[in-house]
C-alpha cells in the first residue's frame, strides 16, 4: 500500500499530497531506467510532475537520486532527459538518442 504524505507547498495555499509507489529493481541504474519510462508514461495525467521522481535504495530511503533533469527551460516546460545528462535540455525524448537507459 502506497504511503501518502501531506507537504505545503510555497506554490499553493492548499495542501499537496505525495503519493509514494513501491517498484523494485535490482540495482540504481535499473531502478532509473523503471522510473524514468513510468514517469514518461504517467505524464497523460495532468497532476504528474515527472521532474520530482526520485529512487533510494530499499534501506536508505533518505538518500534518494532524482531520476529526470528537471531544468525550466524558455516557455515554462521543463527537460525530460535523464539527470546527468549529456548535450542542451529538451523538452521532448528524440528516438534513437538512447536516452531510456
Amino acid at each position: 500500500m502506497a504511503s501518502v504524505i501531506s507537504v505545503e507547498t510555497p506554490y499553493s495555499s492548499h495542501r499537496r499530497y505525495v503519493i509514494h509507489l513501491p517498484l523494485v529493481a535490482a540495482d540504481l541504474p535499473a531502478a532509473q531506467r523503471l522510473a524514468r519510462v513510468v514517469g514518461r508514461w504517467m505524464t497523460v495525467l495532468p497532476m504528474m510532475d515527472p521532474g520530482e521522481m526520485t529512487v533510494s535504495e530499499e534501506d536508505q530511503q533518505f538518500l534518494r537520486h532524482r531520476v529526470f533533469c528537471d531544468l525550466l527551460l524558455p516557455g515554462g516546460r521543463r527537460c525530460v532527459l535523464r539527470a546527468d545528462h549529456d548535450g542542451e535540455c529538451t523538452r521532448r525524448v528524440h528516438k534513437g538518442h538512447g536516452q531510456i537507459t
